[in-house]
């Protein structure tokens, strides 16, 4: 039996000689377009294809495989691309190639033949390091110990030297450690609505990326580049993905932030969640369309439309123009309608004055614009808004006076200086169907991260870009926040469906996020996401979250612990996300400013190699080194989703975890608990230990002490109640709801006349959106 150097001779010999094979194409396709005669066009298009074909071959460092299997006789390697020899051995199959899928599914259960799955750890080309599995001894072992198949088989040394080596602002490709769970989503038929629900650290967004770089390989000349647009929920989170696939070999993707997926990007403007949530509904859609069409009119204040002046001019009456609209509106696109009854005004005018001259095309073109309006989407939106009379009009019975009044709002002088909202992105690119069309370019397969939060005008505008309904959709419902915060999938698919099958599919086993995290976190699950199945988490991380209580926060305090401990772990090298609320945000820029310090802002759309300053909903699908959150009690508060944003800030980690907290480094509701609602548990039966005296629940039950932490010193465990068993939730949100309600009851009373009291009532019906319940 050979030792470990002789194998790494005979590896290495190997990898020596596919990166002499790959280099030596590298070299003839750099020459092809000099070598080719002909014609300019000729020569041209010959390098195309060679520079095509140099970008698949990868970099000239890179590391011609990554694995290898043997099945029987036949030993395969493994990479990123496939290389042959001039004599057209295949030295190297690609990843994506249907013969690579042993090296991803082979397992002790079903080792599809495979009796050898070996890693390589490399540096460039140059072999450092291997791992093997054996199946049948792995078999044996796995009989013998009763571990299971996460333990023997969800991670390796390859995973692990990943999850090592720092982050950066840019997202890596997973090729090379790809679970067997991960590449069956990948590999599956693309002709279906795909939804891969995934906790924290399970690699969903990275298996939808390598999924487009499958389907790309298996369906291609089909299936080209620009036939496939991914959508992520904002410009940073983007930018953060898009050198995946390019690192894979396919460039010319198409991206869209999901803010700018229409005629007008956001420009920012801020608005409440009641109107975020109105203008996401599938109302609108109707809204707009009635809206649209009621500006095509015959003009007020008079009886003739005349086309033309002086001399030759002729006229049209009301009655006419009025009787001759219905064959024009509401059939095809508003351009086009205005293009047919511009048509028929040329022909009626020629038709009366055979002899005549006709009308000339800006008479002509005037006289229909006082009928039918020229309109941009963006125009059309901000003189709809923009009218309290055009709303009313427009609603007919589908929306009340209060809505109407949020839907409200001052026009600015000029259409270039309207600001829009992230949800009037979604309006104005209905605006744009109705007005123009369909989008002149659909795709074959979509894309779509984070798409948990989406709301049905959102998916409107997404489907419309969908060729057939293919699509991989990508999220997690306990991350799902804003105001179309979902439980289910079951609306989303219903939304997207077409005739193709739509598939449900978690992702079971988290890799990224430590497990002493992930089990700190998981405490809100109960809370947050009750129906939902946690990921099994399989990687220990470097270090216990580090939870410094620092006391009641002023913003001094506070701002400036933050910035220690995220410059702490800059020093070491770490790619930091620092995740605040509002409350300590000015705070912090000025301290990060003030201390000349090296950061970003990824609100706006950037993230540096250091310090990542973010809220909680703009860190949704980043990683980093080691994450800060400060003030979780805050970002709870925050919003009426604030459970899941805390959840969101905590898993946002690789490695480490710092929260800065004033006493409860894990707020949850039963924390909230008024005294009086105390006295009501207990009236109803309740024993206050259901609330608050359960046990501490330690991120390693079995390596710590449920003993709390000093005050002012740095511990890995915090006072918070155990996830409670549905009885006791129920229990509780009754408790909590009955509460509340005679909080409000006795507020009413102070600030309202009686008589009053039910139309308020039904005012804060519409106001919580519940007028149909």
């Amino acid at each position: 039996m050979p030792t470990k150097e002789e194998v790494l001779q005979q590896e290495q010999a190997h990898f020596d000689s596919a990166w002499l094979a790959r280099e030596g194409t590298r070299s003839t396709l750099a020459d092809a377009g000099s070598a080719a005669g002909g014609p300019r066009t000729v020569v041209a298009a010959v390098r195309k294809a060679a520079d095509g074909r140099l970008q698949e071959l990868g970099g000239s460092d890179d590391a011609v495989a990554f694995g290898r299997v043997d099945i029987g006789d036949d030993v395969l390697y493994v990479g990123n691309h496939v290389i042959s020899n001039d004599d057209f051995d295949t030295l190297v199959v690609s990843w994506r190639a249907p013969a690579a899928r042993p090296y991803y599914e082979a397992t002790f259960e079903d080792p599809l033949g495979v009796s050898l799955r070996r890693s390589f750890k490399c540096e460039r080309n140059t072999i450092q390091d291997f791992d093997d599995v054996v199946f049948q001894d792995l078999a044996r072992r796995v009989a013998e110990l009763g571990a299971s198949a996460e333990e023997m088989w969800g991670i390796n040394d390859a995973l692990l030297s990943d999850l090592e080596a720092g982050r950066t602002g840019e997202m890596r490709d997973i090729v090379e450690t790809i679970h067997q769970a991960q590449y069956k989503l990948i590999r599956s038929d693309m002709q279906q609505l795909l939804v891969i629900q995934g906790g924290p650290g399970t690699g969903k967004t990275a298996v939808a990326l390598h999924r487009v770089s499958w389907l790309l390989f298996n369906h291609a000349p089909d299936l080209l580049p620009e036939d496939v647009l991914v959508v992520g929920p904002s410009d940073t989170f983007t930018r953060y993905i898009r050198s995946v696939l390019p690192g894979l070999g396919d460039d010319n993707v198409v991206y869209r932030d999901l803010k700018a997926l229409g005629p007008q990007k956001s420009t920012g403007r801020n608005e409440g969640t009641s109107i975020r949530r109105l203008k996401g509904e599938l109302r609108m859609a109707q809204l707009l369309r009635t809206a649209l069409w009621q500006r095509v009119r015959f003009p007020e204040r008079t009886e003739m439309l005349t086309v033309g002046s002086g001399f030759g001019a002729e006229g049209f009456s009301r009655e006419e123009i009025e009787a001759e609209l219905p064959n024009h509106i509401g059939k095809g696109t508003y351009t086009n309608g205005r293009a047919s009854f511009r048509a028929f005004l040329q022909r009626e005018v020629e038709a009366r004055n055979p002899r005549g001259p006709g009308a000339a095309a800006a008479a002509l073109e005037a006289a229909v614009e006082r009928v039918w309006p020229s309109l941009s989407a963006v125009a059309f939106l901000r003189d709809l808004f923009g009218s309290r009379d055009r709303l009313l009009a427009a609603a007919g019975d589908g929306f009340s006076g209060t809505e109407i009044g949020r839907l409200f709002r001052q026009a600015s002088d000029k259409v270039s200086d309207e600001r829009w909202s992230d949800v009037d992105v979604a309006l104005l690119d209905e605006a744009e169907e109705l007005l123009n069309g369909r989008p002149s370019v659909r795709y074959r397969h979509i894309v779509v991260d984070e798409a948990q939060d989406l709301s049905p005008m959102q998916l409107r505008s997404i489907a419309r870009r969908s060729e057939s309904g293919s699509m991989t959709i990508v999220g997690d419902l306990a991350q799902s926040t804003g105001p179309w915060a979902r439980e289910s999938w079951d609306d989303l698919t219903a939304a997207l469906s077409t005739d193709l099958p739509v598939t449900v599919q978690p992702l079971e086993l988290g890799y990224r996020v430590p497990r002493q995290v992930f089990e700190f976190a998981a405490q809100l699950l109960p809370y947050i996401a009750p129906g939902l199945k946690p990921p099994t988490v399989v990687r220990e991380g470097p270090a216990d979250p580090e939870l410094i209580e620092v006391g009641e926060f002023d913003d001094f305090d506070i701002s400036a612990r933050a910035l220690a401990a995220a410059r702490a772990h800059a020093g070491s090298g770490r790619f930091v996300g620092l995740i605040c609320p509002d409350r300590h945000r000015r705070r912090l820029e000025d301290e990060l400013k003030a201390h000349d310090v090296k950061w970003a802002n990824v609100g706006s759309g950037d993230l540096d190699s250091s310090i990542n300053l973010a809220r909680p909903s703009e860190s949704k699908g980043l990683e980093f080194d080691a994450v800060v959150v400060v003030d979780p009690e805050a970002i709870v508060d925050e919003s009426e989703w604030g459970l899941r944003h805390l959840y969101v800030a905590l898993t946002r980690t690789t490695k480490y975890l710092t929260v800065l907290h004033s006493g409860t480094p894990l707020p949850l509701p039963t924390e909230h608990v008024s005294d009086a609602l105390i006295e009501l548990a207990e009236v109803r039966g309740l024993e206050q230990t259901a609330l608050f005296d359960a046990p501490i629940q330690p991120t390693h039950a079995a390596e710590r002490t449920a003993e709390g932490v000093a005050s002012g010193s740095v511990g890995t465990v915090a006072r918070h109640a155990a996830p409670a068993d549905s009885t006791s939730t129920g229990s509780l949100n009754v408790v909590i709801a009955t509460g509340a309600a005679r909080a409000l009851a006795a507020d009413l009373r102070q600030a309202v006349a009686p008589h009053l009291w039910e139309a308020v009532i039904a005012e804060l019906r519409q106001e919580l959106g519940l007028d149909d319940s």
